[in-house]
């Protein structure tokens, strides 16, 4: 005897604390063994495996021991700005090119390169923490010996894995026995497909009624299954059990708890579903990194081109190649060490008042290298279910057509409910329908008891129940305890309307796959016989159930799904269109109930046909299709539901604060398009005013242009198109698709698996080339956050996943709106300001030193040595410069309430080639004026030149520093006395280079006044005249 039975896969639902990812590169392939193909996994015997399978490990980790530190330093390296110090510093060691000591040139690099590596081994450390977490999470493995406790990792393709409740399935499994005497078991697949509601899954059926879970190593079996796929929703495989004799056992208590399986491990490791669909984090590199890191190159261009300068003044004479090189290195300043280490240190103080912040409490900066991008988002992609609603279904409002009942009349309800079952008790046995004393009071009552009873009967509802962390079905039939009862369903939707039935007196109390049980007000209990039910499906857009009451043998075949199918199944009305347009402005989600009572005879015969239809073989899908909808006729409208998504606190304010900002919004979710479209309405991601294209299912490429075609003739539309939809287009069409989608005020992408998400945002970067932030809270979510420029997790009810996985983490979507407009505007606007100010600050010195060897012959001499050239960009002037990241132009509440401040970053204006070219200038003037000033004042020996030019130096700088602040901050105070004060201190101990005796003079004083003066002066009425003429527009916010 040989079962052959095709299989319904567990998927592995992503665990808690983690990013999924490959644990072995590419070409470590011999520790999983080649190319994955198809195989043969027997029961319980993990030994008879014809191929090696991966370790069923999770790691994050971007390096090892032994790669951590060549990583490290190549990832440095490989960028020309740090690749330049390096050379710089490796210079020195010959003796013709040194100039000075060599610390003056391998201190500041290796401070920039110690910052680095800790801060990459912190983040190593905590990966590798997180990991060891996950990986030893404890499951119970069934063995000849009994069940034995295994650590994650150490589990195999082919072991009988037990999962208790509540627990992640840790790999990918097929059910074999449940706890449930039915087989039935509820899971969610939310780290999958970011579903969080549930989901029935029935094991394999055979190995169901073998009698305990130890006869499943008795008996002999195996599982062919597929290769490793990314595809989430189809698995092929086949169960195979061979005749065999098996030892009966005592029934031992082993398995007592809910959803307590027992399963076989198909797939572990990189071959995961959920990995496979999670692409590999990659290393983050910001923007304005990337636009600092051109400005280099635009610098060492100029450093070259002024060292050949001077050589060509000399005429070449000499070894003349040495000379250009050391040229390069007396002018080496050009390009500051400092910016580097000004900019990350700047990084972490943006890092450090983002989670100090107490209006967004619980963020956590996980990526520190990137605040600025936050303040140059164009296009927003974020989650639905979790991200932007709380996926708790709340029922609104029951519209009869008369009438309507909403939130603030459910008593009414309650009580046609209760006066009809009041009415039945009291009336004769033989009597069957209620009778009551007025016509008008009849007819309401019997309208409002046919609809909520519909309500209460078609559905995929379970009703479960718990006692003690323990659950027994044949005793929860007994009693019925309402604080005990939970319900599931595949659909949040569903939950809700059964519990609204429960609060207004009619209640689901038990339910299998043949009977169901409801309870009235009076306690009696109405027993159903569950005939025929015809599951919700994204093509038919409805689902039915055929009943019979046990009490009166009447059948009856109820029925709820879209208004858009409904409406040409129910009889002819004048209410229904109107009413659901109503509805569905208010943002709930609608669904059209009827009813339809069947003879026996007429059910006998659908009955027949349907079997028939369901054992074609040809066409099998459409035959039973038109069976059932030769009951979908003249069907008797009930009534309307409408259930509201809650949405996430303020989520419609933040929405219009990033739609103002010029921020374009996204909304990327594996749920259904009619649930989209809702919650897009609801949460005001499409505006009143606006149209909604939804995107018609195409399969091949004529549908597609026809359908593009048609989507091109329309303006400010928002787009709503489906997963498969999408395939199609970006398959024949990507480019004229991109073009228009990006067009749209608004899109939303329904369906979408993990993939499809990252490769939207990965589209969106190549075509626009603009920035994009991903916001999610599942781990379906996580490619698509590690995939965008910036990534966004919040901390929500489907685990910290996408949480970890993410750049910056929020508990709540409202935060976002603070972390762009406040603290992203004022990260890239600082970090603007900062790095423009360190390159002035060394162009005014390679300035003075290019000055000063023009006028003494082109002679390669430095200006200032040892420790003057240190302390200038150190001790006398860094804390000043650095104070620049506590500036801001406007109050954080100014820039919440005009988000239109943002828009203006988004041209990148704050750090561009036109200011860069101002501050180049600036620095030029005020270089030269300083030496020209000195060299003219200077009197009589060389040395009265470096204390006069140095000292206007510091001057000018601290002066410049004043000038540029638009809000003073005490610290700023601080740091500027301070410097002084340590220059002052200083030049006790600097008489090698200043001559102390002299700058107590007078003398000494008015022309260091007079040189200061001259240099800054007249770029402060160049301010002060541009603010009065032509200010920006955030001063006319602050005046």
């Amino acid at each position: 005897m040989t079962d052959n039975i095709p299989l319904q896969p567990v998927r592995q639902k992503k665990r808690m604390d983690s990013r999924p990812r490959t644990g072995c590169c590419e070409w470590l392939r011999c520790c999983g063994g080649g190319e994955p193909r198809p195989r043969t996994v027997w029961l319980g015997h993990p030994e008879k495996r014809d191929q090696r399978y991966p370790r069923n490990v999770i790691n994050n980790q971007k390096y090892n021991f032994f790669t951590f530190l060549p990583g490290v330093l190549f990832n440095q390296f490989k960028y020309f700005f740090n690749l330049y110090f390096l050379l710089l510093a490796c210079s020195q060691f010959v003796p013709e090119m040194r100039l000075g000591a060599l610390y003056t040139y391998w201190v500041p690099l290796g401070f920039v390169l110690a910052v680095t590596v800790i801060r990459e081994a912190v983040e190593e450390i905590r990966c590798y923490v997180r990991d060891k977490e996950v990986n030893s999470q404890v499951y119970s493995r069934l063995t000849a010996r009994g069940t034995v406790k295994v650590k994650s990792s150490s589990i195999q393709v082919g072991d009988l894995i037990i999962v208790e409740k509540n627990q992640r399935v840790p790999a990918d499994m097929i059910f074999l026995r449940t706890s449930e005497k039915n087989g039935s078991c509820f899971l969610r697949t939310d780290q999958l497909d970011g579903e969080t509601d549930w989901k029935l899954r029935l094991p394999v059926a055979c190995t169901q009624r073998l009698p305990t879970a130890a006869d499943l190593l008795q008996i002999r079996s195996h599982v062919y299954a597929e290769e490793p796929s990314i595809d989430i929703h189809n698995f092929l495989g086949t169960f195979t059990r061979v005749k065999c004799v098996w030892v009966m056992k005592a029934l031992a208590a082993v398995l007592t708890v809910l959803c307590t399986v027992v399963g076989v491990v198909l797939y572990t490791g990189r071959e995961l579903r959920s990995v496979m669909n999670t692409s590999n984090p990659r290393s983050k590199i910001g923007l304005f990194d990337l636009e600092v890191n051109c400005l280099t190159k635009i610098l060492f261009g100029a450093l070259v081109v002024v060292s050949l300068v001077m050589v060509a003044l000399q005429h070449f004479a000499g070894r003349w190649y040495l000379q250009i090189i050391r040229f390069l290195l007396l002018f080496s300043n050009i390009i500051p060490i400092s910016l580097r280490v000004n900019l990350d240190m700047g990084k972490i103080v943006y890092s450090w008042v983002i989670r100090r912040d107490s209006k967004i409490p619980g963020t956590v900066v996980r990526s520190s290298t990137i605040p600025e991008q936050l303040g140059r988002i164009s296009y927003l992609l974020t989650d639905k279910t979790g991200t932007l609603t709380q996926n708790e279904m709340v029922f609104k409002r029951l519209h009869l057509g008369t009438v309507a009942y909403g939130l603030d009349s459910m008593d009414e309800v309650q009580s046609h409910i209760f006066s009809i079952y009041t009415q039945q008790s009291q009336d004769p046995p033989a009597q069957k329908g209620p009778t009551l004393t007025t016509k008008v009071r009849r007819t309401m009552s019997s309208r409002v008891h046919e609809a909520v009873k519909a309500i209460a009967l078609c559905h995929n509802v379970t009703p479960v129940y718990e006692s003690n962390g323990v659950t027994d079905q044949a005793e929860a039939e007994k009693q019925y305890e309402d604080s005990c009862r939970v319900y599931q369903a595949s659909s949040p939707d569903e939950v809700a309307l059964v519990q609204w039935t429960e609060s207004v007196g009619l209640t689901l109390v038990g339910r299998d796959q043949s009977s169901m049980q409801l309870r009235t007000p009076g306690d009696q209990i109405l027993n159903f016989t569950i005939l025929q039910i015809f599951p919700f499906t994204y093509e038919s857009k409805r689902m039915g159930i055929i009943v019979r009451d046990e009490s009166t043998g009447e059948i009856t075949f109820y029925m709820k799904g879209a208004d858009v199918v409904m409406a040409g199944i129910v009889q002819y009305n004048d209410w229904l269109e109107e009413e659901c347009g109503n509805m569905a402005r208010e943002g709930l989600r609608v669904l059209v109930v009827a009813k339809k009572s069947l003879a026996e005879e007429q059910y006998q015969d659908f009955e027949a046909r349907y079997v028939q239809a369901k054992l074609s073989v040809h066409d099998r899908s459409l035959k039973v299709a038109t069976v059932i909808e030769s009951l979908e006729m003249e069907m008797e409208l009930l009534c309307l539901t409408g259930v509201e998504d809650q949405l996430q606190a303020d989520v419609r304010p933040t929405l219009e604060t990033l739609r103002n900002a010029g921020i374009k919004v996204w909304m990327l979710t594996g749920d259904k398009l009619e649930t989209a479209t809702c919650t897009a309405k609801n949460a005001h991601l499409v505006t009143r005013n606006q149209d909604i294209h939804i995107f018609r299912l195409v399969t091949n490429r004529g549908e597609a242009h026809l359908e593009l075609n048609a989507f091109r003739r329309k303006h400010d539309c928002a787009l709503v198109i489906s997963g498969d939809s999408l395939e199609v287009c970006l398959k024949f069409y990507e480019y004229e698709f991109m073009e228009l989608a990006c067009q749209c005020p608004a899109v939303v992408c329904c369906r979408c698996a993990p993939t499809q998400k990252a490769q939207i945002v990965r589209l969106l970067q190549e075509r626009t080339g603009k920035l994009t932030c991903a916001v999610g809270d599942g781990g379906n979510d996580v490619s698509m956050i590690q995939e965008s420029d910036c990534g966004v997790g919040v901390e929500g009810k489907e685990g910290k996943q996408a949480s970890l996985a993410a750049d910056f983490s929020i508990t709540q979507f409202k935060h976002l709106g603070r972390l762009l407009m406040v603290h992203g505007r004022n990260s890239y606007k600082r970090s603007a300001a900062l790095s423009q100010f360190v390159i002035h600050r060394s162009l005014c010195i390679s300035t003075m030193q290019a000055v000063f060897s023009s006028v003494f012959y082109f002679a390669s001499v430095p200006l200032y040595q040892g420790f003057l050239i240190i302390g200038y960009s150190t001790i006398y002037t860094m804390f000043p410069v650095f104070s620049l990241v506590l500036d801001k132009d406007v109050k954080s509440e100014v820039a919440m309430l005009y988000p239109e401040l943002y828009k203006d970053l988004l041209k990148g204006r704050p750090l561009s080639y036109k200011t860069f070219l101002i501050w180049v200038l600036i620095s030029i003037y005020q270089g030269s004026t300083i030496m020209y000033g000195a060299l003219l004042l200077f009197e009589s020996e060389f040395v009265h030149i470096v204390a006069i030019s140095f000292t206007s130096l510091i001057l000018t700088e601290l002066l410049m520093v004043a000038l540029t602040i638009q809000t003073w901050h005490w610290l700023m105070t601080v740091a500027e006395l301070l410097s002084l004060a340590c220059y002052v201190a200083s030049l006790v101990f600097l008489h090698e280079f200043i001559d102390v005796y002299f700058i107590a003079t007078l003398s000494f004083l008015w022309k260091v006044s007079v040189i200061t003066l001259v240099s800054c002066l007249p770029l402060y009425v160049l301010k002060y005249l541009r603010r009065r003429f032509s200010p920006p527009s955030y001063s006319k916010l602050t005046s």
